[in-house]
């Protein structure tokens, strides 16, 4: 069957291979930030609602789960938007926890809505959060990430703060750098102190590897991360090349379904989508093919690598 809001496995460096729920059904966020692979922010705010009811996402699950495919390392919250803005979140962790108890649960977020506690609170009921938090000097925070307004970067630290005090589980922080935007020093000795308080699992300092929303940002060199790394004493582990193991491989019949279900939330390359999805390296490229021939998606090279992506994605001067 097509899904709607469940998409993937796709391949992370963090979390293995991520079955992906969206939970926003389009790019509803409390960010428009420039790096962001899904595109442009359409719906900017902080408000929380039913934006897909936890009913409709919890029974695509269910029938993904149904067809046999090989269990991912993890579910993830996450999709087109800040999944914390869906009201029922909650009823999305506790449903996909119940369909997959061998399976951890993991949350994406920009960190902005847990000056809520109810959104804390419902965080916790996750095994391990994936917060964003790229800047803690204004100007820069402003300009990369690009917020709702009224969300600041001092707001957004005390309240990653307060749920490093409530939260059981692992915490993996990650900060993406984007050249002369947020890599100056003073950023860098801001958050080295302020991971040194937070405490988290795992560090990750990254930076663009894909097509991001606005074109002449560009990422950061390879001298710059070694020395964030180095400051921040933990760094970006290498993405692993994950083998699938047994599991049921997607039928011919399905790839178009998964790749272009996929393709509308991340820009991959035909083998990153090849190996996440478990499927025949000639299918995908039939597949990515066929959805080029009409127009469901669209290419574009970057750093000697070809990107696949929805036509949703676009950048801010009007190109796809």
């Amino acid at each position: 069957m097509g899904y709607k809001y469940v998409f993937g496995p796709v391949m992370s460096g963090r979390l293995g291979r991520s079955l992906g729920l969206d939970l926003l059904g389009g790019r509803i966020c409390s960010m428009d930030c420039v790096y962001c692979e899904v595109g442009a922010t359409r719906t900017l705010t902080t408000e929380r609602g039913p934006y897909v009811p936890a009913a409709d996402i919890l029974k695509e699950l269910a029938a993904w789960k149904a067809e046999g495919f090989e269990m991912p390392d993890m579910v993830t919250l996450g999709g087109l938007g800040e999944p914390c803005l869906n009201s029922e979140m909650a009823e999305v962790i506790i449903g996909a926890r119940k369909l997959f108890p061998d399976t951890d649960i993991a949350v994406l977020t920009n960190a902005t809505l847990m000056t809520d506690p109810a959104v804390r609170r419902e965080l916790c009921l996750a095994d391990v959060v994936l917060p964003s938090l790229d800047s803690l000097v204004t100007d820069e925070f402003l300009a990369v990430n690009r917020p709702f307004g009224g969300v600041t970067p001092e707001a957004v630290a005390e309240g990653l703060l307060e749920f490093r005090r409530e939260f059981k589980g692992k915490i993996f922080l990650e900060i993406l750098l984007a050249e002369g935007i947020n890599d100056s020093d003073e950023n860098l000795g801001r958050l080295k102190d302020f991971c040194k308080r937070l405490a988290p699992d795992r560090v990750d300092v990254v930076t663009l590897t894909r097509p991001g929303t606005v074109k002449r940002v560009r990422p950061v060199d390879g001298a710059v991360l070694s020395r964030w790394r180095m400051a921040l004493e933990s760094g970006e582990r290498r993405v692993e090349t994950r083998t699938a193991h047994g599991g049921k491989a997607i039928r011919t019949d399905q790839v178009m379904d998964h790749v272009r279900a996929s393709l509308a939330r991340r820009p991959q390359t035909a083998s990153q989508l090849a190996q996440a999805l478990n499927a025949d390296p000639k299918q995908v490229r039939s597949a990515v093919e066929a959805l080029l021939k009409e127009g469901a998606i669209v290419a574009r090279d970057d750093r000697d690598e070809t990107y696949y992506h929805g036509t949703g994605h676009v950048l801010e001067d009007g190109t796809a």
